[in-house]
């Protein structure tokens, strides 16, 4: 990745600052939408409800949302209602032949049939939630005997679950949009900016836990090591490659032809990036949202259970980013398909036979290289978590919010550098197009 590349694309390519300024129009909307409360809530009772939820999984989700649900505004679900649709339509695409036949044979048809249907069901699930946090609210009472909902009624169940429904209505909107018309993955950069907006506050926390004592000099830079440990390591991990050698029988320039010629196929060792990560923690919180507002004894043992740090929670957890790791890397890798795609251009892997044994080879690499990201995505995940619990530290700086803000802001720099290339690449073809005129001149002179 080449920073200056990347600067010097934003001063020069009008596409990348046209989405870079799209982007950063959105994400001010996104803050916005963060501070507009939700009608008929007693903000201080439910500000002291959430003091009490730090270390819960309210106050993971709260980072998420980028401190909206603790404020409880119109953006108070995040993009979790959507990321959790995404994750069933996935699982049906892999389940329902149906679903299957119109992702691998409608081409654009179906995928936008797919993407529908996603939005549909991030919408059902929004209401779901709303309605659940909306009825326990009512119920909701601060750590001082303050009702959270001072008027509870049908009037603001329904004030409350149309905000919350509409609000990440809207916010599925604006990432789609981000993806179309701006940089990176929208829903990813409204996580990220979420989790970014949060952390001068969780410093300032930090800080004054140093100061106040309830935090030795040598913890505070225990945890600046670690944070910076796991920085260096994601990033160590994105960049990682195998690269798999490629051979071709002969390549063609214009009219003439070459021999043999080497190439690269080069597969990273987390191909999934932080998407499981991202899935993993959405699975986990929609139950425990839901959960918390109904009053029942099993309820309240559920809830119980899937707190961070809890056992059940860090197995389920590490369990369902292995599951995740596998299951994205095996959408976004295809051996198959790419064993085709080189048969067809005469290309191959030396030592291997095409066709069969081609994905059946990198079947086999991927299969590893999986595994060691896995291992690596649930290790930062979990072992910075366990610390961050033990210190009783904000969640901002356990490895998983570390790991989506690395690892979207390296996505994103890499889309941003693809589109520097947009410049190389018409600054060769003005060069080819000059010496081919010059050339051509000068031999009519001759």
């Amino acid at each position: 990745m080449n920073l200056h590349r990347i600067v010097r694309g934003i001063t020069e390519v009008p596409e990348l600052k046209k989405r870079i300024y799209f982007t950063l129009i959105i994400l001010a909307i996104f803050r916005l939408g963060a501070h507009i409360p939700v009608p008929g809530i007693d903000i201080h009772a439910l500000a002291e409800f959430f003091q009490r939820a730090q270390g819960t999984v309210f106050g993971m989700m709260d980072v998420f949302s980028g401190g909206a649900l603790r404020r409880l505004t119109i953006f108070a679900l995040g993009v979790m209602p959507y990321i959790s649709s995404a994750i069933i339509m996935q699982l049906l695409t892999v389940a329902v032949p149906a679903i299957e036949k119109l992702h691998k044979e409608e081409g654009e048809y179906g995928r936008r049939k797919i993407n529908q249907y996603t939005r549909y069901g991030a919408v059902l699930l929004a209401f779901i939630q709303s309605l659940g946090i909306a009825i326990g609210l009512e119920k909701m009472t601060s750590p001082s005997g303050i009702p959270v909902v001072p008027n509870p009624g049908f009037t603001f169940l329904f004030v409350c679950v149309t905000c919350l429904t509409a609000g990440a209505t809207f916010l599925m909107w604006l990432g789609e949009k981000i993806t179309e018309r701006g940089v990176g993955n929208g829903m990813s950069i409204l996580i990220f900016a979420g989790i970014v907006a949060s952390i001068p506050n969780a410093v300032i926390t930090l800080i004054t836990m140093v100061k106040n004592g309830d935090m030795t000099l040598f913890k505070f830079i225990f945890v600046v090591v670690i944070i910076l440990a796991i920085i260096a390591a994601i990033v160590f991990i994105e960049e990682a490659v195998r690269k798999v050698p490629l051979y071709s029988a002969k390549r063609a320039i214009g009219s003439y032809t070459t021999g043999k010629f080497n190439a690269f196929l080069p597969i990273k060792l987390n191909p999934a990036g932080v998407i499981p990560i991202i899935f993993a923690a959405s699975v986990l919180m929609f139950p425990a949202t839901v959960v918390k507002f109904i009053h029942h004894p099993i309820a309240q043992a559920i809830y119980d259970a899937l707190q961070p740090g809890s056992l059940l929670y860090l197995t389920l957890y590490g369990g369902l980013i292995f599951f995740f790791t596998y299951f994205y890397t095996a959408i976004v890798f295809n051996p198959e398909e790419i064993a085709e795609n080189l048969n067809k251009n005469g290309t191959y892997i030396p030592g291997v036979r095409a066709g069969t044994d081609t994905a059946k080879y990198l079947d086999r690499i991927v299969s590893r290289l999986t595994f060691a990201g896995a291992v690596f995505l649930t290790l930062v995940a979990i072992i910075p978590l366990m610390i961050t619990m033990k210190m009783k530290l904000p969640f901002y700086f356990g490895g998983t919010a570390v790991l989506i803000v690395v690892g979207v802001a390296i996505h994103t720099l890499k889309s941003m550098e693809r589109y520097t290339d947009i410049l190389h690449y018409e600054n060769l073809k003005l060069v080819g197009r000059r010496q081919r005129r010059f050339g051509f001149q000068a031999g009519g002179e001759r």
